[in-house]
């Protein structure tokens, strides 16, 4: 489960902290630009953990229908390639997600949470799991899920109330295009 601690150090702390949106009108666009950046990479590193954990959760329900089915399906190693891309395409595809364009910062972090989730159970077979083992493992990533997800949904807000902040002071001409495309210019020199 995702925790937030009030007055931590992690970023998912800060990003959630309250006083993270207070008073933005007061902050400079780049302190703004930090702070929505790291918002975004939180929301980035969530939503990692998030399909890491339903591609989990869709390789127990496929062991679980192919023991109801007594076997028809095949088994789940034959179908990962299909379990796996389903994931990567979403598990509502009516949902348009929103564009990720940073990648995970805890990619390994995330999956060894994911596999501590179920008791250590190790899921690269799954068919050796005692139904009950099964049964359990599913709810306890279900439960997972729904938290990253809740959190997720939470830094979501954050990232567009920023988003906002520096969308007004662009339509209040409170600041440029023409700034920003300098200032990003003057990065790139830097960075050469």
């Amino acid at each position: 489960m995702i925790e937030v601690r009030p007055g931590g150090r992690r970023r998912i702390d800060r990003v959630l902290n309250p006083e993270y949106v207070r008073g933005l009108d007061e902050l400079t666009l780049n302190t703004l630009r930090e702070r929505r950046n790291e918002a975004a990479q939180e929301e980035t590193d969530l939503s990692y953990l998030r399909r890491v954990l339903h591609a989990r959760i869709d390789i127990v329900r496929a062991e679980q229908q192919r023991r109801s089915s007594g076997g028809l399906n095949g088994s789940v190693v034959d179908q990962l390639a299909a379990i796996l891309s389903d994931n990567a395409l979403g598990h509502d595809r009516r949902q348009l997600g929103r564009l990720q364009q940073l990648e995970p910062s805890r990619a390994g972090d995330y999956r060894r949470q994911a596999e501590a989730l179920a008791g250590n159970s190790d899921l690269t077979d799954v068919t050796e799991l005692a139904d009950a083992k099964l049964a359990a493992t599913l709810a306890e990533y279900g439960r997972a899920e729904e938290s990253v997800s809740t959190r997720r949904r939470e830094v979501q807000a954050v990232v567009d109330t920023i988003n906002g902040e520096i969308a007004g002071r662009y339509a209040e001409g409170l600041a440029s295009v023409d700034e920003l495309l300098a200032s990003e210019r003057g990065k790139r020199e830097d960075a050469s």
